[in-house]
């Protein structure tokens, strides 16, 4: 992996009126594509520009800015060595915090003009500045975020401190534990200053300018910035309410939300030198714990590997163009694939289903979800009608699906009507139009037996939410031809989902990994131990939702579905439960409910659901669970389903939205013991960040 310095260009502005302004530009020689970050070279960059300014008598001021649509985007975290010593690590604290310490030591007035994207370090190197502009959404400074807790780390070069004292205790837990537990959310140059982030929000096309115009009435005092006055203190309440909704998003499973949380409700108390040691010793604490080594691991498999699209054919094969495309079905999900097709392809889209109802219920969704967008501001008006009336349109024919260049099907999970259904597609559509299929568990070579062509069937399998889990398994039938599979993978990039090349077996890789995970589970449960103690022991490791959450949301019945399919091909690993199965004949939806005592089972599923008597600690309960999921994993590469236990993590943490802090799940697995104990091997020998 090239690595791109970045370096610190000092250029000077004589300005008439305010005298020689240093106009420091952060820029690593790329194209916005490849952020600016820190690293040690940037480090003695910065340092060398500020020995200079520092000697020179005649600089009124200090500017600081980013290269088009790039401010800083933080640490170069694949440069960071979990293997170092504990005193190495403090002293990237200290590197960090000495040398941005400096520009807030500067006798002159300075402005971070952030121009562009701004997260971790390049968002905290703004706040050493006297004054901060933020260049206006959209087009300017889109992303702005300290996602450290996300990576498993804390804000180590000021972050804690400076947003605690500059904007409350409030901003500071918004911006540096909930956005970052929240999918690792942003906010944009808008929100930012509202948050008291930034001093002025400017437009991006006379950002420079009009921020250097600030700066230069700062120097000569014909404008002073005024901001409401600030207490950083935290209240118990605001402590311990966030700590409980940390709890709930993580449990025991992070400590980086735990530890910043503390840093901010020191930061009232300490000195700014006081508070930057206290970031030194936490951040050298993160740097050496596994969830970071884990996390960085995610990292990778997220941000370099997958945009490599591993499992495409060969850049030679070239797929297919796509200029109009079908879906069959107008349920949630369907409507949600059409929504995101025009959005991404900006071609025409036809639904199809066998009701107008359905159709009209679906494209309702579609308009309803385009409106909200325009409301929010991500579309205009007008777009969104163009989108939602012109672009996507209903059926309950097959007319206008004669020169789609793929077909996607939603329909209902029954191998007969996926085969009628594309059966009837081969009658209608041109030769070289696609046939994807979203099943999430049947026989893709089943469902193309039929076709005179069924190489031109591929799965194409999305997980729900569609918005929100960025996965996509594409699987390779028996017959998918190479430009088939290619136009998949080029898809997914097109609407910017990340693939992984699956085999095809039963339930394929997501949901088998999330099967083994509830067979487990059963397991206790069936034995006799306490469904709301099982519950909670399993979603205490970190995950982002409990066991029976999960399952409400997918639906018993869907996940019956699974595992009766899995049951026919290996039975005595995944036997059908019949609680599960009691719980879907009555027609239940959820398994927990409310009562007067708080959350838990539904009393009737309690009661539906055959037990023995053993009694189990947490752990048990824990250690059942994780070797159940490790002893499937093992099966999973050894059957070649995945290609490699890092295709497993990119499934589990892009389609079950498993936590970057235990690497997905084989690293955990590693690292607690239980690969070794399962299967008699770790699932990574030569390390978590051996290269490909």
């Amino acid at each position: 992996m090239a690595k791109y310095i970045m370096t610190c260009k000092l250029n000077f502005y004589e300005s008439k009126k305010a005298g020689k302004i240093a106009i420091v530009t952060m820029d690593n020689g790329q194209s916005y594509n490849v952020p600016n970050t820190w690293g040690f070279e940037a480090f003695e960059s910065l340092n060398k520009v500020l020995d200079i300014v520092e000697s020179d008598p005649d600089v009124k001021g200090w500017l600081l800015v980013g290269k088009p649509f790039i401010f800083n985007v933080g640490a170069d975290i694949m440069s960071v060595d979990p293997g170092m010593s504990r005193d190495d690590a403090v002293q990237i604290g200290r590197m960090g915090h000495s040398s941005f310490k400096r520009i807030m030591d500067l006798k002159i007035p300075t402005l971070a003009a952030i121009n562009g994207a701004a997260m971790g370090g390049g968002v905290e190197v703004g706040l050493y500045h006297d004054y901060r502009t933020i260049s206006k959404s959209p087009g300017g400074c889109d992303h702005y975020a300290l996602p450290e807790c996300f990576l498993g780390l804390v804000p180590g070069w000021g972050g804690t401190q400076l947003v605690t004292k500059l904007a409350g205790p409030e901003v500071a837990i918004q911006l540096i534990i909930t956005n970052p537990l929240n999918m690792n959310a942003m906010i944009n140059s808008k929100k930012a200053f509202e948050m008291g982030l930034a001093d002025r929000l400017i437009a991006p096309i006379e950002f420079v300018d009009d921020s250097i115009r600030l700066l230069e009435n700062i120097i000569t005092g014909e404008e002073k910035i005024e901001r409401k006055k600030i207490d950083p203190k935290m209240s118990d309440e605001l402590y311990n309410n966030t700590k409980f909704a940390v709890l709930g998003r993580v449990h025991s499973g992070a400590m980086a939300p735990y530890r910043a949380l503390d840093l901010i409700k020191g930061a009232a108390d300490w000195s700014l030198d006081e508070g930057f040691e206290q970031e030194n010793q936490t951040l050298a604490d993160m740097i050496k714990s596994r969830q970071f080594l884990s996390s960085v691991y995610s990292f990778d498999l997220t941000q370099r590997r997958a945009k490599k699209l591993p499992g495409r054919p060969p850049k030679e094969v070239k797929g297919y163009g796509i200029n109009k495309i079908g879906v069959i079905g107008a349920g949630l999900m369907a409507s949600q694939m059409a929504l995101l097709f025009a959005q991404r392809f900006q071609c025409p889209v036809i639904m199809k289903d066998i009701k107008q109802e359905f159709v009209d219920k679906g494209l309702a969704y579609v308009r309803e979800q385009l409106g909200k967008r325009a409301k929010k501001g991500r579309m205009s008006a007008a777009d969104a009608r163009w989108m939602g009336e012109d672009l996507i349109t209903g059926t309950v024919t097959y007319d206008g699906f004669e020169d789609c260049d793929f077909v996607i099907e939603a329909v209902f999970e029954e191998i007969g009507i996926k085969q009628k259904v594309f059966g009837e597609l081969e009658e209608v559509c041109k030769p070289e139009c696609l046939f994807l299929t979203n099943t999430s568990s049947l026989d893709i070579s089943e469902m193309a037996k039929f076709l005179k062509d069924p190489s031109r069937v591929v799965g194409f399998h999305f997980f729900n939410p569609i918005a929100v889990l960025p996965l996509v398994e594409i699987i390779k039938a028996e017959k998918t031809s190479e430009v088939v599979l290619a136009t998949a993978f080029d898809i997914a990039k097109r609407i910017k989902k990340t693939p992984v090349l699956v085999k095809n077996a039963p339930a394929f890789l997501v949901n088998r990994i999330l099967l083994a995970w509830m067979d487990g589970i059963f397991q206790c449960i069936d034995e006799g131990a306490d469904f709301m103690q099982v519950d909670n022991a399993v979603v205490d490791l970190g995950f982002p939702m409990s066991p029976f959450t999960l399952a409400g949301l997918v639906g018993p019945a869907i996940a019956l579905h699974v595992q009766e399919t899995l049951n026919a091909s290996w039975p005595e690993r995944f036997p059908v439960s019949g609680g599960l199965k009691n719980l879907v004949t009555k027609g239940k939806k959820q398994l927990l409910t409310f009562t007067d005592t708080g959350i838990d089972v539904d009393p009737e599923i309690k009661q539906g659901w055959p037990q023995g008597s053993k009694s189990f600690t947490d752990q048990e309960i824990k250690d059942r669970v994780l070797m159940r999921v490790a002893q499937e994993i093992d099966l999973i590469l050894k059957e070649g389903v995945v290609a490699s236990p890092k295709d497993v993590d990119t499934g589990v943490i892009m389609g079950a939205g498993w936590p970057f802090f235990m690497g997905g799940i084989t690293p955990y697995l590693d690292q607690m013991g239980y690969s070794e104990k399962a299967c008699g091997r770790k699932f990574h020998p030569q390390g978590l960040l051996e290269k490909e």
